[in-house]
């Protein structure tokens, strides 16, 4: 079964490309891997969901917008290699939560990311990763994850 087939099995579909909001491209190769540039939670051009995580947006609705995230990701992995069947392994995961001052659950939160990346990959969506809280994160997103991917 194909990364694509797993996500359609989950009843997801990769978004489009988000657009950068700056002055970077939405994924770089170079040899056999390919680096992410930070992905926010985008839906449809806009964040569902603003603010610090355990202030205005609980635990909960960031695992949410950590998997948008890493869809945003897996999108723009894809448009750099043509189809998620060529990537051999997700390498590094690092994740970022924009947090409240007294919360402490970042890695429960970039878990929302690294489960799903497990359930599309299977095996090869194993990563090492990191967790980082926050003070703020562009557009007052709650969380942004980049990933690093070994291709064929």
């Amino acid at each position: 079964m194909t990364p694509e087939e797993r996500l359609r099995d989950l009843g997801l579909e990769l978004p489009e490309v988000v657009a950068p909001a700056g002055s970077y491209v939405p994924a770089v190769r170079t040899g056999s891997l390919v680096y992410t540039a930070g992905q926010v939670p985008m839906v449809g051009g806009k964040l569902p969901v603003t603010g610090k995580v355990g202030a205005e947006v609980s635990l909960e609705e960031a695992v949410e917008q950590a998997k948008i995230c890493a869809l945003n990701a897996m999108a723009a992995l894809r448009a750099e290699t043509g189809e998620l069947a060529r990537v051999r392994r997700i390498v590094k995961v690092v994740g970022f939560v924009a947090s409240a001052p007294d919360f402490y659950d970042q890695a429960k939160v970039v878990n929302g990311a690294s489960d799903l990346l497990g359930a599309v990959f299977g095996d090869a969506g194993r990563h090492a990763r990191s967790a980082v809280g926050v003070a703020v994160l562009p557009l007052n997103a709650p969380v942004e994850v980049e990933l690093i991917a070994e291709v064929e």
